[in-house]
């Protein structure tokens, strides 16, 4: 046993040199961690993801946070896996690993998980901002501070520069409006555009099974529900293996490396995942991310966060009288369905009739089409254009 413990001591000990005289350093090699507790795959299906990752990439150390089982690497026992998670953030802390990979942690409020995914139509990797966690309890604010997070796992990860596309769910357009503000006062990032023939950054299924965007926004629960699919659509759904799985936390001024992965991720995905957290805490995603959340902040994401919580149901608390109904055969499209009542009440505030519906791009408010371009200024100064 002496022995064996020797010669793996003297294999890192050259492992270090070798990366130090590829690098011009001499720094010591990372370390992430995996908890084994919570698997519905087993602690072997654990064992053989860690093999796979040292033998596809090398160039980290991984230790196993769990129960006693005899391999190659290096473990640190616990009892069960709450006490899995006070030790991993113990060893963090203490800056034994730089990251760690895990199942069923508690984020706080305002920090969620930056998953990627590999999309099914062209193979190409996908950031989803975000998976698990929530940024906020509001969706919009939600969305848009994910965008921050996003950008930043992209460049952490090596994109220098992300196109980003949004989602089209409830709340999509209002984020639009609000980056392309953000956009204009200096926060500098580009939108992606929809392979649709309308184009936009607006993303559809087809762009989600297409990797359109480097970085889909989207809500936590949402993106939960996508990076479930993409990786085990092939397997019926009890045993992920495509991807990297749901990412590391990312939250203004969080400090700790992070990423989940599933109880159904299978040693494939897990893989990846450790080399996906190695990437980051190579990396330093957490100073990435806070010189993103600073730009952001320079650029009045701040404020346009207090008008989205505080615009909430203002038209709809003026009373409105219904103007005379009229044949409505304009469509205005852009309106979010979270806003559509609330849009139509500020027209009709105005003498202007019109009727809410849903198009096959997303929600429209129906009006007569003499007043197309004065109700299009009317949602513009209200704010909901």
């Amino acid at each position: 046993m002496g022995n064996i413990k020797t010669k793996k001591a003297i294999a890192e000990a050259f492992n270090e040199i070798a990366d130090g005289i590829k690098s011009g350093s001499f720094k010591k090699r990372i370390k992430i961690g995996l908890t084994t507790y919570g698997s519905e795959h087993g602690i072997s299906e654990m064992v053989k993801a860690c093999t796979l990752a040292s033998k596809k990439y090398g160039s980290f150390d991984i230790v196993l946070i769990g129960e006693k089982v005899d391999c190659e690497f290096e473990v640190v026992e616990v009892a069960s896996a709450e006490d899995g998670h006070n030790k991993m953030l113990k060893l963090l802390e203490e800056g034994k690993i730089q990251g760690c990979v895990t199942q069923h942690f508690n984020f706080p409020i305002g920090v969620s998980t930056v998953g990627m995914a590999v999309t099914p139509a062209k193979g190409r990797d996908m950031i989803i901002a975000t998976t698990t966690g929530a940024t906020s309890t509001n969706r919009v604010e939600a969305m848009l501070k994910n965008v921050i997070g996003g950008i930043a796992v992209a460049k952490a990860t090596g994109i220098k520069n992300p196109k980003v596309g949004i989602l089209n769910i409830d709340g999509a357009r209002e984020v639009e409006r609000s980056l392309g503000e953000l956009k204009k006062s200096g926060y500098n990032f580009e939108f992606a555009d929809s392979l649709r023939a309308d184009g936009g950054p607006m993303m559809r299924g087809n762009d989600v099974l297409a990797g359109t965007p480097d970085v889909l926004i989207c809500d936590s629960l949402t993106g939960n529900l996508l990076i479930k699919m993409l990786s085990s659509y092939t397997t019926g759904g009890d045993y992920e293996t495509s991807g990297y799985g749901y990412g590391p936390g990312v939250g203004e001024n969080y400090d700790k490396i992070i990423n989940i992965i599933s109880r159904a991720s299978g040693a494939p995905l897990i893989c990846e995942a450790l080399k996906y957290c190695f990437e980051c805490a190579q990396n330093n995603l957490m100073i990435v991310a806070g010189n993103e959340y600073k730009d952001a902040e320079k650029a009045g994401i701040k404020k346009l966060i207090d008008g989205i919580l505080s615009k909430s149901g203002k038209a709809s608390e003026e009373k409105v009288t219904m103007p005379s109904k009229e044949v409505v055969t304009f469509a205005i499209p852009g309106i979010d369905i979270l806003e559509l009542d609330d849009a139509c009440a500020a027209l009709r505030t105005k003498g202007i009739y019109c009727e809410s519906g849903m198009g096959c791009t997303g929600p429209v408010l129906m009006i007569n089409e003499k007043n197309s371009e004065n109700s299009t200024k009317i949602l513009v100064k209200c704010g909901y254009k």
